[in-house]
C-alpha cells in the first residue's frame, strides 16, 4: 500500500520518584527486546530518557521522540508512574498514543521489585480524561514484557489508521446521483476529524479527461491492463479510454492533494457519466483500490473514508459493496444448509458493478454494466470487472455522519462463502452471524445507507478501537450481537 504511513512508535518508560527508576528502565529494556524478538523492529523506537516527576523530563522526551521520527507514542508505566508528566506527554504529542503497564514479575520480588503499575494505570486514565486527551488503552492493559509487546503490535494498525486520517484529502466529483440521498451526509464531521475535502464538478473531470486524449502514457497503461485481465480481457476496444481515465485521476491526485499525504476519491459513475465519457469507471476504480487509493462509487464520501480506514487497518485492498440481495432459499438449501453453521437469515449477497480489485476475485473478466445497459446502449456501459469475490474471512463496516451531524459506525465480522453466486458484477455470498437481526436493528434502525465497506480478514477489534479513538460514541458503534443479547429496539415477543 503506497498510500499509507509507516508507523514508528516511541516507547517511553515512566517512573514515580518514590519507586526505583531502575524498575521502569529495566522493564522498558525487556519490553523492547521482547518486541524485537517477535515483531518488526522498525515499528518502534526506545526512548532512552525515563520520565520521572519532572515536567522538563517530559519536554526532553517529546523533543527526542520527534527528532527520531516517531509518529505514535506508547507510554509504558514501568511502575506507578507520574500521572501529571506522563499525561502531559500524551497531551502534547501530536499523534496516536497508547498506555500500557508493567505486571509484577515474581512472588519472590514483591518488596523492592513491586511497581504498582496496576494502580498507576487508574490514575493515568483519570488524568487523561481531565486533560481531554484521547489514548488507546488495551482491553487488559497490564502485562509482562511479552504481553505488552503484543499489545503494542496490536496498536500498530490502529495507529496507522489514525495517522492516515489526520493527513487525508478526499477528492470528490459531482453530487450524489438522483435517488441516492442515502449516500449524502454533512461533511462537517470530515473537518472535525482533520480531513480535507475537495469537491469538484463532473464537468471539471470531463475537461481534464479530454485534455488527456492522446497522452503518450496510454499504451503502457493498456499493456498493464491487458496483463492484469489475461483471459478475461473481453472488451479490448475500451481499454485505451479506461487508460486515459486512469491517467486523468492519477494526475488529478498529484496536482490537487496539496499539503496532504494521502488521498481517497469519491467518484460519480452515473447517470451521465457513461453517455459522456463513453464507458463506466468501475475497472479503473478497482485498479486504484489495488494501489491503495480507494475510489467509492456514487460519490459516497463516507463510504470512501470507510474504505480508507479499512485499508489502513488491514494494510490490504478493501472494497465497497451494496448490501444487496437475499440468498434464494433453494441456493441456501443446496449449497449452505448443513455445510456451514449459518441460518438462512445470516446470509446475503454483497454486490457492486465491478469496482473490486482483481486480487480479491476468484476469477475476473471485463464486462459491460448490465443494469445500466437495460436503458442505455451496451457499448457505453463497458468497463466493469466482474467475478465472484474470493472466499474467506471479511469484516463489513462503515463510518457515517447522520443528517444531524453525529458520527456513527458499525462493524460485523463474517465470511464470504465458497458458493457460486450464479449472478453478475463483483459479487459474493456473505455470511455474518445473526445478520438478520443486525440488518433490522442496526442497519435499518440506525438509518445506514446501502453501501458497506469490506476488509478482507477479521479486523473488528481494530476498527472498533479506531472508531472509539476518533470520537464515535461507543453507544453509536453497532455490531452483530449474539442471539442471547437483544437490541434495544428488538421486540421481545417475536415468535
Amino acid at each position: 500500500m503506497n498510500n499509507l504511513p509507516k508507523v514508528k512508535i516511541g516507547i517511553v518508560a515512566v517512573s514515580r520518584d518514590c519507586f526505583p527508576a531502575s524498575l521502569a528502565i529495566n522493564r522498558r529494556k525487556a519490553l523492547v527486546e521482547a518486541y524485537k524478538k517477535s515483531y518488526d523492529v522498525t515499528d518502534i523506537y526506545e526512548c532512552p530518557v525515563c520520565i520521572i516527576e519532572s515536567e522538563t523530563d517530559m519536554v526532553a522526551v517529546l523533543k527526542d521522540i520527534k527528532e527520531n521520527g516517531c509518529n505514535a507514542l506508547c507510554v509504558y508505566l514501568g511502575n506507578f508512574g507520574p500521572e501529571i508528566s506522563e499525561t502531559l506527554l500524551a497531551k502534547h504529542f501530536d499523534g496516536p498514543k497508547m498506555f500500557v503497564a508493567a505486571a509484577e514479575e515474581s512472588q519472590n520480588d514483591l518488596i523492592q521489585g513491586r511497581g504498582d503499575a496496576y494502580c498507576g494505570m487508574l490514575n493515568a486514565s483519570y488524568n487523561l480524561k481531565l486533560r481531554n486527551t484521547r489514548a488507546y488503552i488495551p482491553e487488559y492493559p497490564v502485562g509482562d514484557a511479552d504481553d505488552c509487546a503484543k499489545m503494542i503490535n496490536e496498536f500498530v494498525p490502529i495507529a496507522r489508521a489514525i495517522i492516515a486520517i489526520s493527513s487525508l484529502k478526499i477528492i470528490s466529483f459531482g453530487p450524489r446521483p438522483l435517488n441516492f440521498l442515502a449516500c449524502n451526509a454533512p461533511i462537517k464531521q470530515l473537518y472535525n476529524l482533520g480531513i480535507e475535502i475537495e469537491e469538484n464538478s463532473e464537468l471539471d473531470l470531463f475537461e481534464a479527461f479530454n485534455k488527456h486524449a492522446g497522452d503518450p502514457r496510454i499504451p503502457d497503461v493498456v499493456k498493464d491492463m491487458e496483463t492484469e485481465l489475461g483471459d478475461g480481457n473481453n472488451k479490448p476496444e475500451i481499454l485505451p479510454k479506461l487508460a486515459q481515465y486512469e491517467i486523468t485521476l492519477l494526475d488529478w491526485i498529484e496536482e490537487h492533494k496539496g499539503y496532504r499525504e494521502y488521498v481517497a476519491i469519491a467518484g460519480k459513475c452515473w447517470p451521465a457519466f457513461q453517455t459522456q465519457f463513453g464507458f463506466v469507471p468501475c475497472y479503473v476504480n478497482s485498479r486504484l483500490a489495488g494501489r491503495g487509493i480507494p475510489v467509492s462509487c456514487e460519490v459516497d464520501i463516507y463510504g470512501c473514508l470507510s474504505e480508507f480506514i479499512g485499508e489502513a487497518v488491514s494494510n490490504d485492498v478493501v472494497t465497497l459493496l451494496d448490501i444487496n440481495n437475499s440468498v434464494p432459499k433453494d441456493m441456501y438449501k443446496e449449497s449452505i444448509e448443513n455445510k456451514f453453521n449459518y441460518k438462512h437469515t445470516d446470509t446475503f449477497m454483497g454486490f457492486h458493478c465491478g469496482n473490486t480489485c482483481s486480487r480479491k476475485l476468484s476469477k475476473h473478466s471485463m464486462q459491460y454494466q448490465m443494469i445500466m445497459a437495460r436503458s442505455l446502449p451496451e457499448e457505453v456501459t463497458q468497463g466493469t470487472l466482474e467475478g465472484d469475490i474470493v472466499p474467506g474471512n471479511i469484516t463489513f463496516y462503515r463510518l457515517q455522519s447522520t443528517a444531524d451531524n453525529i458520527l456513527r459506525a458499525y462493524v460485523a465480522e463474517g465470511e464470504v462463502l465458497p458458493v457460486a453466486t450464479k449472478s453478475f458484477g463483483g459479487i459474493g455470498v456473505f455470511a455474518i452471524p445473526e445478520m438478520g437481526r443486525f440488518y433490522r436493528h442496526v442497519l435499518i434502525e440506525k438509518n445506514y445507507p446501502h453501501h458497506g465497506a469490506v476488509a478482507f480478514g477479521h479486523f473488528g477489534k481494530e476498527l472498533f478501537e479506531v472508531f472509539k479513538y476518533i470520537g464515535v460514541d461507543v453507544n453509536e458503534i453497532g455490531y452483530n450481537q449474539p442471539a442471547n443479547i437483544p437490541y434495544p429496539t428488538e421486540n421481545p415477543f417475536v415468535r
